[in-house]
């Protein structure tokens, strides 16, 4: 297994430059805390982020167990959770969503079913694929399940032949394989990692559910209907903050539909001006040079869930703590973008009060909140 030393220039890389790309413009941020992780990946044209971020995650779990570098599968874990999807999408008779839409805890859900390979052992990618695209193959299996449907009564073959379908779009599943000179099976290979999916629990924070307590977050994609814990905004926030400062990197699940959030420009932010007010002269600055930013309280957080104005949109992987030179703070969030997709290495620079009120919910270790709130929440 390869030292750390590379990943660690590697990832540093990215961000660092980031840094200094957006210090010339004036937002000089100073870092606070920045993690060791893994490099930017491309989804492509896929709608996986959500395996994207959560694989990132669980790169940078290994490096903080002690376990090294590694760069695993995501293409096999979205092939399972088609499979889990179909499963559902036929019990509820296609009133549920079908989409290549997911959460953080799809993942975990099919580590503790069906274990983990390697990218090297399954990239996805087949008949000389060099980038995912999984539009297509979403329009045959959403047909093939609703002709399914549409016949009444589902065959015993009908699985069977919409394997045969995921083996043509993204290869077929291992059953065993050969990694650094020794013999696995995912599901071997998973315990070999030692990541236990029931160290990881997902928040959220809203008010229309009892805080302190755990329940089914009501956004499409949570299409398995897994619980989250409930916090007030404040403790989501002192989670977060705490946890990166530990060493727990957090896989962020939120909306990026908002016009201050610029991936090209390196920054997410929510001004205090709103954009409807602003002179084409600050429009142009707000990016560029740190400004007054909205004070985000739960009411905005609520009223924003409830008019979709924030929707559960992106999933990215916040991997460090940075300061603008007001003192503002900032998350160093990873994207699945890939590395070219702006200037910044695939980085960007999320301000608190975006996070404040963009998040839906994100995941962490448990060990990772701090005690008085885990307390709070029976972990």
């Amino acid at each position: 297994m390869k030292k750390l030393t590379s990943i660690i220039l590697i990832a540093l890389l990215a961000t660092i430059v980031s840094a200094q790309k957006i210090e010339k413009e004036n937002f000089d941020f100073k870092q606070i805390k920045i993690l060791e992780t893994t490099s930017v990946k491309s989804q492509d044209r896929t709608g996986t982020c959500w395996c994207f971020a959560t694989t990132s995650f669980l790169e940078t779990e290994l490096i903080r167990m002690g376990k090294g570098e590694f760069d695993l599968s995501e293409m096999f874990f979205v092939r399972n959770v088609f499979k889990t999807k179909a499963l559902n999408y036929l019990r509820f008779h296609g009133k549920t969503n079908f989409s290549q839409g997911g959460q953080a805890h799809d993942v975990l859900n099919e580590i503790a079913e069906n274990g983990i390979v390697p990218e090297s052992v399954y990239s996805g990618k087949v008949y000389g694929q060099e980038k995912h695209n999984h539009s297509e193959q979403t329009f045959v299996l959403k047909g093939m399940l609703d002709g399914v449907i549409k016949g009444r009564k589902p065959t015993p073959v009908w699985n069977d032949a919409y394997c045969s379908v995921l083996d043509a779009y993204l290869g077929e599943a291992p059953a065993s394989f050969n990694y650094n000179g020794k013999t696995y099976t995912p599901e071997s290979f998973a315990e070999t990692l030692g990541i236990n999916p029931d160290d990881y629990i997902e928040l959220t924070s809203y008010s229309h559910h009892p805080y302190y307590e755990s329940f089914v977050l009501e956004v499409p994609d949570n299409w398995s209907y897994d619980g989250y814990y409930n916090l007030p905004v404040d403790d989501l926030i002192e989670v977060m903050k705490k946890a990166i400062k530990a060493g727990y990197s957090v896989a962020w699940d939120g909306d990026i539909s908002d016009r201050g959030f610029s991936h090209k420009n390196g920054v997410a932010i929510v001004p205090e001006t709103g954009w409807d007010d602003m002179s084409d002269e600050v429009k142009d600055s707000v990016f560029v040079k740190p400004g007054k930013e909205k004070q985000i309280t739960q009411e905005m957080r609520q009223e924003a869930f409830g008019n979709y104005t924030v929707t559960d949109d992106h999933l990215m992987h916040l991997t460090g703590m940075a300061k603008d030179k007001n003192g503002a703070v900032y998350f160093i969030t990873k994207n699945s973008w890939g590395p070219d997709s702006n200037d910044f290495g695939g980085y960007l620079y999320m301000s608190e009060s975006f996070v404040r009120l963009h998040t839906i919910a994100f995941m962490v270790h448990k060990d990772a909140v701090p005690k008085k709130i885990a307390e709070k929440l029976g972990l």
